[in-house]
């Protein structure tokens, strides 16, 4: 392996671009079955009767565990490697999908498609993006986060049609089967090809020296976690960034993601074509995640969420009327740009977690983006309680641009602050100490 990570040198390709490659693949694979949910809650509905908000709940707990599970992933993979965490994550993934086939029963899909596939999922959700940025680049950071983040909407342009085609074709299962393949094929991939640190294939994070690779942990990976969240729980800064960021997953993940294509289908809109619009959202997700990646290299990431917050409040107010079961240009340019702005919201955001938070940013991040999935929790119940009671998601949809508006507002009064500095692992040794000990 070392002969072919030389030869590549000697090509000038920097190990560096070929991690990132294979995280990106990763991403596209634990997207495969968090593409599922919106396309599956009829088949389902219609099999087993059970009511939108209790297939949302087993939705919801997969939302909150994919991002609860994100901070202790990171812990995870500073104690033992990326590599470990993200096989056996993507495994935990394909045995979730593949056990729903035989489930009959209510708490049956909340234990795969909740606990299981949000516990895999959520293990390589952005805190990965942000371990990988942070150990394999110097140069370039906030490009590679867009890309890595675009995997994601890579994987729901992917498998958002071919699910809901399958579906339609040949019933919900053989779907559930091929996303639970999708995970297994990447696995081979990341085995061989990911590894953890740029030392152990004799390189240096891309524009960076030897020294700018985070040293190592040796630490308990919960003990991490949580001193971690304890000392960033501290600033004002953590909470601004966390409160911004559950509602960006609220109006996205929590709400769009499973109703849009349920939304659209009670206005008579096929379901397949619903799906499709939905994979074009991801379409252009990839472009605006990797717009505002290079963005955030050059902008201050504060008035980057201000207008992406902003804009995404907007349009969600002009959202219901464009439904209809006929499709409408008014409706692809909302699909355009909602895609633009589906996460670009990420970039800014581990931007602001580098700057205020220094080395120990991944964990960080980590927790704030348990908050966007928290939120994405919340919201996924909500739009199917507020669709049982009321006949309608009109509710949803204007209470999550109020939400929107809010971010804008938390996002911007963010304070500008010299970046952290890594503490020596002694001083970090004795702050953890001290925060866990009260």
């Amino acid at each position: 392996m070392l002969c072919a990570v030389t030869d590549l040198r000697t090509r000038r390709i920097h190990p560096a671009w070929w991690v990132a490659a294979v995280t990106f693949l990763a991403l596209v694979g634990a997207a495969a079955f968090r593409a599922v949910p919106g396309v599956l809650i009829e088949p389902l509905q219609a099999e087993f009767g059970w009511s939108t908000s209790t297939i949302s709940a087993a939705v919801g707990l997969n939302m909150a565990l994919y991002g609860l599970t994100a901070p202790f992933a990171a812990a995870l993979m500073e104690r033992f490697g990326i590599r470990r965490v993200v096989v056996s994550a993507l495994l935990v993934v394909a045995l979730g999908s593949g056990l729903t086939v035989f489930m009959t029963a209510p708490w049956q899909l909340v234990l795969c498609w909740g606990l299981l596939v949000g516990l895999g999922t959520g293990s390589m959700a952005m805190s990965l993006v942000a371990t990988v940025t942070g150990r394999w680049f110097v140069a370039r950071r906030g490009l590679v986060s867009g890309v890595l983040t675009a995997g994601g909407a890579a994987g729901q342009l992917i498998f958002l049609p071919v699910v809901a085609t399958v579906s339609a074709a040949h019933g919900w299962r053989p779907a559930a089967l091929g996303t639970t393949a999708a995970a297994l094929v990447v696995v081979p991939f990341v085995a061989w090809f990911l590894r953890d640190r740029p030392s152990d294939v004799g390189a240096v994070p891309l524009g960076g020296t030897a020294a700018d690779e985070p040293p190592r942990a040796t630490g308990n990976a919960a003990r991490t976690a949580l001193a971690g969240l304890a000392l960033a729980a501290r600033t004002r800064v953590f909470w601004l960034l966390a409160a911004g960021f559950a509602i960006c997953g609220a109006t996205t993940n929590g709400l769009v993601q499973p109703h849009f294509i349920p939304a659209a289908h009670d206005h008579g809109m096929p379901v397949t074509t619903a799906a499709s619009l939905l994979a074009l959202v991801g379409l252009f997700d990839i472009a605006g995640t990797i717009a505002s990646g290079w963005l955030t290299d050059r902008v201050d990431p504060r008035f980057l969420l201000l207008a992406y917050y902003a804009l995404r409040g907007l349009s969600l107010f002009l959202l219901p009327p464009l439904f209809g079961s006929d499709l409408q240009a008014s409706m692809i340019a909302f699909i355009v740009f909602y895609g633009l702005d589906w996460v670009a919201t990420v970039p800014p955001t581990l931007a602001l977690c580098r700057q205020h938070f220094g080395a120990r940013a991944p964990v960080v991040f980590g927790w704030v983006f348990a908050s966007h999935q928290v939120g994405a929790a919340i919201a996924a119940y909500s739009a199917g309680v507020v669709r049982d009671v009321t006949g309608t998601y009109d509710a949803a949809w204007y209470g999550a641009a109020l939400l929107c508006l809010v971010a804008a507002g938390l996002s911007i009064s963010i304070r500008r602050v010299r970046p952290v500095q890594p503490a020596p692992a002694a001083e970090e040794a004795a702050a953890e100490d001290a925060v866990l000990r009260g």
